[in-house]
């Protein structure tokens, strides 16, 4: 029994700590000692390796179990989960229902999450349904897990609701929903919410200030996060190590244009994150500081962080703005040497820089070559078509799209009716429009009212354009007349 406390103890440790090495020699320690089906130490097993990212092994201790409890089957979600795979979690909590296992609210908690990231809200309130009806309806980790769910899938009226709903929020609760708020661009109510914390006695911790200082980025209230800066210095927050709390800083300070503070901060930063460098590199850049962008990202080259495909995608993005055709390619060629060249978000802005510098050739040879599209990819090129005239490519290229089975969001929609409207393709765009209208997938935006006017009107028919303004079931705005 001691042996068996002593292994559960140590797999946990290993777990906490990441030390896979320790981990698989604990576990040949388990079977040798006889205890290879055992299930708590199996649960053990299973946790362990879900954190230390291997979940090929851990899948094989949890088939290999002869009796599976809650803690099993949660383990494992939480382990795909963990890993990004959202989709694998929800299968599992599935696959448990047929069982003679119960969920309990890590379970609901662990699986919330995953329609979160997957922004399924179906699939989440069909959960959602299943948990009221269980004992665990007002426990804290599954409310803070629901509201989170809301939030990301863009239900924040929902999450309000909830939020509100909860008997008893605990200071996690109040960050996420300060936290959805930041995310849906609300970020007049996040800050009320934070005040309502420190009033109510609550100490806001990393991630309630790192989502209200999101918020003053979104909005642009640059005083109320300087005083949250403030606050930060005089509570003692050392943001040499905050990591987080310093990428926020950085970022609010160079939406709001003042680099010399964003830098100031950067520089206090020990271990800098990959998200404070762009964020202080697209910010210098914007400003049409070339130079200064440039030799951060060198020194960014040169430091242990890998440039990832966020990086790569802001700096050729910048090159695009400001028309640099050489730096563009020379980055072009740097993203073919770096594994995070591969990533399509890098490949949809070359295409874009390209099309920006007016070299369609290159970018429709470089879109050809591309190995995986998706919508993106696609309403970039059309985009770019658009604007330099070429309507009937673009409306070939709409086609294609349909035919690779790439379903168009209301931005190709958007892109393809101005690319008609710069070529005066008015039966072209007037079929597709009907399209759009007929697309339950889609509501057509004011936006795709006002391309449709404007090319009625340029083809002087003023009639017809105003019949359309008449018809509309959106609510008319000056731009439209």
């Amino acid at each position: 029994m001691i042996e068996r406390q002593t292994l559960a103890k140590l797999l946990r440790s290993c777990s906490k700590n990441w030390f896979i090495d320790q981990g698989l020699q604990a576990h040949a320690a388990v079977v040798k000692l006889g205890y290879g089906f055992d299930m708590m130490l199996s649960n053990d097993l299973i946790d362990m390796y879900g954190k230390c990212s291997r979940m090929d092994i851990a899948c094989a201790v949890f088939d290999r179990m002869l009796e599976r409890n809650v803690v099993s089957w949660t383990a494992l979600m939480r382990g795909h989960l963990q890993q990004g795979n959202p989709k694998v979690s929800l299968q599992l909590f599935c696959q448990m229902g047929y069982s003679d296992v119960d969920p309990n609210e890590f379970t609901f908690s662990t699986n919330f999450k995953a329609c979160g990231f997957l922004g399924i809200i179906e699939n989440g309130m069909q959960i959602h349904g299943n948990y009221v009806r269980t004992r665990f309806e007002w426990y804290p980790v599954v409310g803070n897990s629901i509201v989170d769910m809301y939030s990301r899938c863009g239900r924040i009226s929902e999450a309000e609701r909830m939020f509100d709903l909860m008997p008893v929020r605990s200071l996690m609760s109040w960050n996420v929903m300060i936290a959805g708020y930041a995310l849906e661009g609300m970020g007049d109510k996040a800050l009320l919410l934070f005040q309502k914390i420190q009033e109510q006695g609550e100490v806001p911790n990393e991630f309630t200030l790192t989502s209200s200082l999101k918020a003053c980025s979104g909005i642009g209230a640059i005083r109320k996060g300087s005083q949250i800066h403030a606050y930060l210095i005089a509570k003692g927050f050392p943001l040499s190590v905050q990591t987080i709390i310093a990428s926020a800083l950085v970022d609010l300070y160079v939406k709001s244009g003042h680099l010399f503070e964003a830098q100031q901060v950067f520089d206090q930063v020990e271990r800098k994150s990959v998200i404070s460098w762009t964020a202080l590199i697209v910010g210098y850049g914007q400003k049409g500081n070339l130079m200064e962008a440039m030799d951060l990202f060198g020194q960014l080259r040169e430091s242990s962080i890998r440039v990832d495909g966020f990086v790569l995608s802001s700096m050729i993005g910048v090159f695009a703005d400001f028309v640099l055709v050489e730096q563009g390619k020379q980055m072009h060629c740097y993203t073919i040497k770096v594994p995070s060249g591969l990533d399509i978000s890098v490949a949809n802005s070359i295409v874009d820089m390209y099309l920006k510098c007016g070299l369609i050739e290159e970018a429709e040879s470089y879109f050809s070559e591309m190995p995986e599209r998706n919508v993106v990819s696609w309403t970039v090129m059309i985009t770019g078509y658009g604007k330099h005239g070429h309507g009937k490519e673009a409306i070939q290229l709409f086609k294609k799209m349909r035919l690779d089975n790439v379903e168009p969001d209301g931005v190709t929609y958007l892109a393809f009716l101005s690319a008609c409207s710069h070529s005066g393709l008015i039966e072209e765009s007037q079929e597709f429009f009907s399209r759009l209208c007929e697309d339950c997938r889609i509501k057509p935006r004011g936006e795709h009212y006002a391309c449709m006017v404007d090319l009625l009107g340029r083809a002087g028919r003023l009639k017809d354009a105003k019949r359309l303004i008449e018809n509309m079931p959106l609510k008319l705005n000056v731009g439209i007349w």
